[in-house]
């Protein structure tokens, strides 16, 4: 790279596809040089900055600099950290309002501050450029009603060209006429585009086509081409476009109008034609009238394209008034207070301290969260913990474990839950969790899904390899995803960097469309890392007893780079038994840092130094 090591952060690993010719002769400082091929993707060691916390921030005040937030007059109070913007507003107060939090947010991976930038129904010419941290959304009931005539993208130049960190931001629920005829929302993981209307092309990579590795596009239409550059993996739900261009290791395509064609793995294209089921995530709009409400979508099934081109889509409106709205600084007692009453929770943008549970215990209650709002569980209590109940609904939340380890972070349904749901399951949206990073974090586990019936809709779990409070023996975290109930479906599962199996999946029915993984980088050796007389621990496996489990689209990667000669026996464990059925797989050793040994069970690989990648179409 231009810049010495200790002025920049690295990238977290490379794309498959050949970069240009100047890239290309780019050196990897991590000890001995290694050159940047051009043939497959690698690995990188990450940032290592933090942000400090302002005593502002930690009472939820807005930031001491920039510009005071912009809020419509007949907005509910939601706090410092969420502006709500109005037509009849300056364009150029507009402008103002969203390169100050652009400046604020661009390189401020693991800072305090959250910020929801809100839009009501009507025309803008702007430009919105989002960094960390930052929700951007449409307050229509389609996402046609908020007009925006300019781009609303994330790109890369703050980290050299390279989305590798582009984490934990979304934008959501509205139509785009990009300046140049091209949007760019070139973003990792965390980052989902949602509920967009692009009248235009779609770039996901970044300008100058620099690594990246995403990602989500769900109930989003482009009028014009996506086109994926280097983007390694990205699943796409309910889509429609004119056309896609690219492929890299993992490319999923469940309910998409008009996928590409290919057979995985020349092109690595998984499509399903329909999705089996599932539920769009709850979103804040204004109606008619003028009323805040938060649309909580119905259960669909069998659906194909965006739930809301043909005309308004299927659900129940909620006033405002039936939700507690949280500021950071409130205790988990009045949260447990509001749900005990009977309402819902609306946490505004920040980070929230909580010395006890937050508990769900009635159905159909939704928690929802603005601004990758952030629960940070103290003393070891878990964070969050919904009961074997109908309907809940949990959205928008980022979960980062404290100093004392949590076990687990979040619970769906107590230990032993038992109850049929599937008439009105519960669901997770864009709930993201973070064991260290932006400080010492530890948890056991981090999501348990006890409950049957649940329906996942992307989530990143995340034990950090870079950042503070980064190390084999610093952000400790057995576990990322532990599967306890029957019929459990997971689209958009990211799960990355635990130290034992990464995923455990317990109960029957199972179906996972999508899943993303990296081992964890940081094995000081062999005996540091195995399972008994096996090497290292399972990325995703499905346990002896289970009989009925389905996947589609998987990738596994490994970088072993504290000790390279670590290897992990294979990527996916899973019993043989005839409805346990895996389809389109693919094991990576970045760089030839470490050895995949099999892809799943005794199959497919190795990926190693001589074999970067290996992919299994079927099995068995």
């Amino acid at each position: 790279m231009s810049r010495n090591a200790s002025e920049h952060p690295r990238p977290r690993h490379r794309r498959r596809r050949a970069l240009p010719a100047a890239a290309a002769a780019l050196a990897l400082a991590t000890g001995a040089a290694a050159l940047l091929t051009t043939q497959s993707a690698s690995a990188r060691p990450e940032h290592t900055t933090s942000s400090a916390v302002s005593q502002e921030q930690d009472r939820g005040r807005a930031p001491a600099h920039g510009q005071k937030h912009l809020t419509a007059a007949d907005a509910p109070d939601l706090g410092p950290n969420v502006d709500v913007f109005d037509p009849s507003m300056s364009k150029d107060d507009i402008q103002s309002r969203l390169d100050a939090v652009f400046k604020e947010q661009e390189k401020n991976q693991f800072g305090q501050e959250r910020h929801a930038l809100l839009f009501k129904p009507g025309k803008y010419d702007v430009d919105a450029n989002i960094g960390f941290y930052t929700q951007i959304a449409g307050l229509g009931m389609s996402p046609d009603d908020t007009d925006i005539n300019g781009d609303v993208h994330a790109e890369a130049d703050w980290f050299d060209d390279n989305a590798t960190q582009n984490f934990w931001r979304g934008a959501e629920n509205m139509a785009v006429t990009p300046a140049n005829g091209t949007d760019r929302w070139a973003v990792s993981q965390a980052a989902p585009f949602r509920r967009m209307h692009v009248k235009g092309n779609l770039q996901l990579d970044p300008r100058n086509h620099g690594w990246s590795s995403g990602g989500l596009l769900a109930d989003t239409r482009v009028d014009g081409t996506v086109s994926s550059g280097s983007q390694q993996q990205y699943l796409s739900r309910n889509t429609e476009w004119s056309g896609w261009h690219g492929s890299n290791w993992n490319m999923v395509f469940v309910g998409a109008k008009n996928p590409p064609a290919g057979d995985f793995p020349d092109p690595p294209y998984t499509t399903v034609d329909k999705t089996p089921k599932s539920r769009e995530k709850p979103f804040l709009y204004v109606d008619d009238q003028g009323a805040y409400k938060v649309f909580v979508p119905d259960v669909a099934t069998g659906t194909q394209g965006t739930t809301w081109s043909g005309g308004t889509p299927k659900g129940t409106s909620l006033p405002l008034d039936d939700f507690f709205i949280a500021k950071p600084g409130v205790r988990a007692s009045e949260l447990n207070s509001a749900l005990n009453q009977g309402k819902h929770l609306l946490f505004t943008p920040g980070v929230y301290h909580l010395d006890d549970t937050v508990e769900v215990t009635k159905p159909d209650t939704v928690v929802l969260g603005l601004g990758l709002a952030t629960l940070v569980p103290d003393g070891g209590v878990t964070a969050l913990s919904v009961a074997d109940v109908d309907g809940a609904k949990v959205a928008g939340l980022l979960i980062d474990a404290g100093k004392e380890s949590s076990d687990p972070l979040m619970e769906m349904g107590r230990k032993g839950a038992s109850a049929d749901h599937s008439a009105d399951p519960s669901s997770l949206h864009d709930v993201y969790f973070r064991v260290g990073g932006a400080g010492v974090g530890k948890a056991a586990k981090s999501l348990v899904v006890n409950s049957s019936d649940v329906i996942g809709d992307h989530t990143w779990i995340w034990r950090a390899d870079h950042g503070d409070g980064v190390g084999w023996t610093q952000n400790t975290a057995d576990n990322g995803l532990i599967v306890n109930g029957d019929d459990v479906t997971m689209y958009g599962l990211f799960v990355e960097h635990f130290q034992k199996d990464q995923v455990v999946w317990n109960g029957n029915g199972g179906r996972t469309y999508f899943f993303q993984n990296e081992m964890p980088y940081d094995p000081p050796d062999q005996a540091s890392w195995r399972d008994g007389d096996t090497k290292g621990y399972a990325a995703y496996k499905v346990a002896d007893g289970v009989t009925d489990h389905q996947a589609y689209g998987l990738g596994s990667y490994c970088y072993f780079n504290v000790n390279k000669s670590v290897a992990a026996d294979r990527a996916f464990q899973v019993p043989r038994a005839d409805g346990v059925r895996f389809h389109h797989m693919v094991g990576v050793s970045l760089g030839g840092t470490g050895t995949i040994q099999h892809v799943i069970n005794d199959q497919g690989g190795p990926a190693n130094a001589g074999n970067q990648e290996a992919y299994v179409v079927n099995y068995p």
